[in-house]
């Protein structure tokens, strides 16, 4: 796909990047996207977004950007994640998503939606992978002591934030910082980086190699 993606690109006749979007939360990140939509700087469409809460706030911001939006609820995936990523794969794939963009999802993708949309499913995590896996990087990194730290977008598989590593943003961790300052200060990389990196496999630019390493073209 990257492939087709790039000629496309280079005889300029390529589409908006179809993407869905997870989210549990705020949904920060999300409207990182569709600002970045809206400026024209994202070559991109999010053609749906499933939050894994039926509160969240980032449902709203969605709905006011005019996309088609579905919550899932906890009792769903208590009873099987597994049934709860097939509903996911399902909608997603009638709603012509290319791309799975996880934005502060919290739960782990499955085979559902990974065999569908193989090195196509993104997550975002808010330190330097492999450091600080799990739910806790900020927190986990400032208890600590590191004096760097950071924000890894990589495509999820089947390991917990082990597949294979797009990109990453260095964040200096200052004297006097607390952990509400830190952050603060990932949050504010991850809203500039994840689009960055949406527009990268936008232009086809961005292939998995077999060692899983991932390779950048450049433009």
């Amino acid at each position: 796909m990257q492939a087709r993606r790039a000629a496309e690109v280079a005889a300029g006749t390529a589409e908006p990047l179809k993407i869905g979007v997870l989210i549990s939360g705020s949904g920060t990140n999300l409207q990182a996207l569709i600002d970045r939509i809206a400026d024209g700087s994202l070559n991109a469409q999010v053609v749906m977004v499933i939050s894994s809460r039926p509160s969240a706030a980032g449902l709203k911001r969605a709905a006011d950007a005019g996309i088609q939006t579905l919550a899932l609820s906890k009792e769903l995936y208590a009873q099987d994640p597994w049934v709860a990523d097939e509903v996911i794969a399902t909608e997603l794939k009638h709603a012509g998503a290319e791309y799975i963009i996880m934005a502060g999802y919290m739960r782990k993708v499955h085979e559902p939606l990974l065999a569908l949309w193989p090195n196509r499913v993104v997550n975002l995590h808010p330190a330097l992978l492999p450091s600080f896996q799990g739910a806790h990087g900020i927190a986990d990194a400032y208890a600590r002591g590191v004096k760097v730290t950071g924000v890894t977008v990589h495509f999820a598989n089947e390991v917990y934030d082990q597949g294979p590593i797009i990109a990453q943003e260095p964040v200096r961790v200052e004297e006097g910082m607390t952990v509400d300052d830190l952050e603060a200060a990932i949050h504010a990389v991850e809203h500039r980086l994840y689009p960055q990196v949406v527009q990268l496999l936008a232009e086809g630019r961005v292939t998995v190699r077999p060692d899983l390493t991932v390779s950048i073209a450049t433009a």
